[in-house]
């Protein structure tokens, strides 16, 4: 499809910029709220994750303890590092469709007077004008925060494995230092 047939296509789709703009920004709203979301649904279970971790941590069963504290909390950390691996490429994915929109509203702004007119990016509240690549810095934690998760679960389950083999490490530290 040509450059002439798509905006014939478009034309077709929208009656005018205005319409257009509104299309935009309904797409960008929808996108904002899939991020906020799979975000709020990272924290979430994130949340219980960490809960059951630290559950099984404070586990002290004579008879089985041992073993399901070292157990548990590494799988739970495995757990929580596959979900951070599924969910970034889902919140990755919304901001970049919420940018292409972005880039589209933003086209349609220098494209049409009219709009431009209406739009002015006068500022409301304060003396500054909109920047346009301030909706990036919006989405940092958004697409950060799995990355951060990431670490913590790394983090965690190396904490679980040394806290559980401390008492062995302690043991052959006092033998290879105690050889009088």
């Amino acid at each position: 499809m040509n450059t002439e047939q798509k905006s014939t296509a478009e034309a077709a789709i929208f009656t005018d910029a205005k319409e257009r703009l509104s299309f935009y920004r309904s797409e960008i709203h929808h996108e904002i709220n899939a991020l906020a979301a799979r975000n709020n649904a990272l924290l979430t279970a994130h949340s219980f994750l960490i809960i059951a971790y630290a559950s099984c941590m404070a586990n002290s069963n004579p008879h089985w303890g041992d073993i399901f504290s070292l157990v548990a909390p590494v799988t739970l950390a495995i757990f929580g590092v596959m979900s951070s691996l599924t969910v970034g490429p889902a919140i990755s994915a919304s901001y970049d469709i919420i940018n292409h929109w972005q880039q589209k509203q933003n086209a349609l702004f220098s494209m049409d007077l009219n709009i431009g007119i209406i739009c002015d990016d006068a500022p409301l509240f304060n003396d500054k004008p909109f920047n346009y690549t301030s909706y990036r810095y919006s989405a940092y934690f958004s697409r950060k925060t799995p990355v951060y998760f990431i670490l913590l679960w790394i983090a965690l389950g190396m904490l679980s494995i040394a806290l559980h083999y401390m008492h062995e490490i302690a043991w052959l530290r006092d033998a290879l230092f105690n050889l009088k």
